[in-house]
């Protein structure tokens, strides 16, 4: 894969107060990635793009929340969320001394 490709399934980092509390201590990291992506796919982009060692992924479908505007009722789109740890040692900072 080229790192295009990677780039078209890692879309941006996950900035919580749960992530943060991950991220601090069990080294795990949440992103929000492409619907059709799997784990092996996910873990060989995260590892091309910010080169560091995964040990294990976990995704999960999100479905998007219900919204009305008036008296018309929409949705927000359904996205998938990839929580990867990394191997002891190893981390990625976003947002240093925040």
């Amino acid at each position: 894969m080229s790192m295009e490709q990677y780039y078209q399934i890692i879309h941006h980092p996950i900035i919580s107060e749960k992530s943060t509390d991950l991220k601090g201590t069990n080294n795990q990291l949440v992103f929000k990635v492409a619907m059709n992506a799997n784990k092996v796919e996910i873990k060989k982009a995260i590892e091309a793009i910010f080169g560091v060692k995964v040990l294990s992924v976990r995704t999960m479908r999100v479905v998007g929340k219900r919204k009305r505007l008036g008296r018309f009722m929409g949705k927000r789109p359904d996205w998938k969320k990839a929580i990867v740890k990394l191997k002891e040692g190893d981390s990625i900072d976003f947002f240093e001394g925040v």
